[in-house]
């Protein structure tokens, strides 16, 4: 598919498996970067501003590899969720979640030293209403600090909590992974 070594620009457990599964060989290299945004950024910009700043921290370690950065929002009304700092955040994400629907954004940026090609998916959650226990249960067992949301759709809570997706499951776990398929191929 590529010619040239892949990078993935990401620790992710989940980014790592769906590249795996499309067969793709890849070094690791996850970027230690400020992952804050301009106040004033629309939030819907906000994960393709941390994907493409993602992959430029890595363009300098580069010669002929392809870089793959990604970064993911969740979205309820007008607030990003974003890693939960601890157990009450976490907590109080879900509950806020609970009983609603609400947007997830994947950007990925491609990058290599001749060029770019940046891009996203959005996909619409709804999530059942869910009890105080539930909730707890979930964060007690699963620990979801390294998730936006604090949520992992393939954990206990997409099983059980999830009614509805419009959109990519993949982009939900955090790799839209049929588009980073097809623009791997052009790149």
């Amino acid at each position: 598919m590529t010619k040239g070594k892949i990078i993935l620009a990401s620790a992710s457990p989940r980014r790592q498996f769906l590249l795996k599964e499309i067969g793709l060989e890849f070094t690791i290299d996850p970027p230690h970067i400020d992952e804050s945004f301009p106040v004033d950024m629309p939030i819907k910009n906000v994960p393709s501003y941390l994907a493409e700043k993602k992959a430029k921290a890595l363009l300098s370690k580069i010669t002929d590899e392809i870089i793959i950065a990604s970064d993911t929002v969740v979205i309820l009304g007008t607030q990003i969720l974003n890693k939960p700092a601890d157990r009450q955040e976490a907590i109080q994400m879900l509950t806020n979640l609970s009983g609603k629907t609400h947007i997830v954004i994947t950007a990925v940026c491609l990058l290599s030293k001749e060029q770019s090609d940046c891009f996203e998916d959005q996909t619409e959650v709804t999530f059942k209403k869910l009890s105080k226990e539930e909730i707890e249960f979930y964060v007690d067992n699963y620990k979801p600090y390294d998730k936006a949301g604090a949520y992992g759709a393939q954990d206990w809570i997409g099983m059980v909590a999830i009614e509805r997706i419009v959109g990519s499951y993949f982009t939900v776990m955090g790799l839209p992974i049929h588009k980073v398929y097809e623009r791997l191929k052009l790149f």
